[in-house]
């Protein structure tokens, strides 16, 4: 949320976000206590079953992300800036994007974060970087990836998914300066003699700290996570839908390491609404049953850059389309190229 969108304003009633709350909890709810009358009804089964599977598997990230959004409203703009890197150059988007490969997030914590972080005046380039970086690079899942497809695969996935977030950030660095995207306006300026230590004790002085991390606190988060969680329940909603009636192997049986298979494996991704770790088992059986690395590899970039969750939340949080849709535009040409070469040279 803007820091001044609702300044003086009456909050609506977010229908969209309880209505795909109430569907996506309640359907784990259901699932997990499974009535009689659930058996009767094969397709609500099924649906109960992913939305149980995939809640079950991004919890963790969406309440992790929902803590840092506070912990992060709490530290000074200063700092937030300082710590990213506040000049015009390369080693500062490097700095972002190792970060979003660095915390250990899913997907839609990652996204919960990037959008505070440009709240609190971090650059345009290095928030498109931070999230690139971060889809699927979370500890957890790259664990599981190196026991799927070994170290080799799962060492080149991070080294050309930190390629493809630079390259963007670089990107967006330069249309910034050209005037094609606008800049984050809640810029900071950096004194030179900036002290963490005193911007702390400006901001908090002699506080308790019960006077600063309370109820209330977690609440605003809440709030503030809102307008983000209800894309995200959305998705988990419209992910039970397709995997209850769209069975994968009608992805999976036509994604060769073609050209032709790259195209209907982006399509595929696109169309398929995961978390990161929901992209995982898909993402095996293009490596192993297409013989497609680079295949895999698109459906896990690709998975997030055309996620419809961080395109409007990027809507959202900038308020404009065009930096939300310069996202797929940017990545989506690289990971394309990068799938094809990946096929190419695995032998495909």
């Amino acid at each position: 949320m803007s820091e001044c969108c609702s300044c003086g304003k009456k909050r609506k009633f977010d229908y969209l976000f309880w209505s795909t709350f109430i569907i996506s909890v309640g359907g784990y709810i259901l699932y997990a206590i499974s009535p009689p009358f659930l058996d009767a009804i094969p397709a609500l089964k099924e649906f109960t079953l992913n939305v149980h599977e995939i809640l079950g598997k991004m919890w963790w990230g969406i309440v992790i992300g929902v803590l840092l959004v506070g912990i992060i409203a709490l530290i000074p703009r200063e700092i937030v800036v300082n710590l990213m890197g506040k000049d015009r150059n390369t080693k500062s988007i490097f700095r972002a994007a190792i970060a979003g490969i660095v915390l250990d997030l899913c997907s839609h914590g990652i996204l919960l974060i990037a959008m505070k972080l440009y709240e609190r005046g971090v650059r345009l380039s290095q928030v498109i970087a931070f999230l690139i970086a971060s889809p699927w690079n979370s500890l957890s899942l790259t664990i599981i990836l190196i026991a799927l497809i070994g170290w080799k695969w799962t060492l080149i996935y991070i080294v050309l998914s930190f390629l493809i977030a630079v390259i963007s950030g670089l990107i967006t660095e330069l249309l910034v300066k050209e005037g094609v995207l606008k800049d984050n306006p809640r810029k900071v300026d950096i004194p030179e003699n900036f002290s963490v230590k005193k911007s702390f004790k400006q901001e908090y002085g002699d506080k308790k700290f019960t006077e600063v991390v309370n109820f209330k606190l977690f609440i605003d988060t809440f709030k503030e996570s809102e307008m983000i969680l209800r894309w995200v329940f959305l998705g988990v909603v419209a992910a039970g839908v397709i995997r209850t009636f769209v069975p994968t192997d009608i992805f999976t049986a036509f994604f060769g390491p073609t050209f032709i298979g790259l195209l209907l494996t982006l399509v595929a991704a696109t169309v398929i609404e995961v978390c990161s770790e929901g992209s995982v088992p898909i993402a095996y059986d293009l490596f192993s049953r297409a013989a497609a690395p680079g295949n895999a590899f698109l459906f896990l970039m690709a998975g997030a850059s055309t996620d419809y969750t961080e395109i409007m939340a990027l809507k959202e949080t900038t308020g404009s389309w065009k930096v939300a849709f310069f996202l797929p535009v940017v990545t989506v040409p690289q990971i394309l190229v990068l799938g094809y070469i990946l096929n190419t040279f695995s032998g495909g």
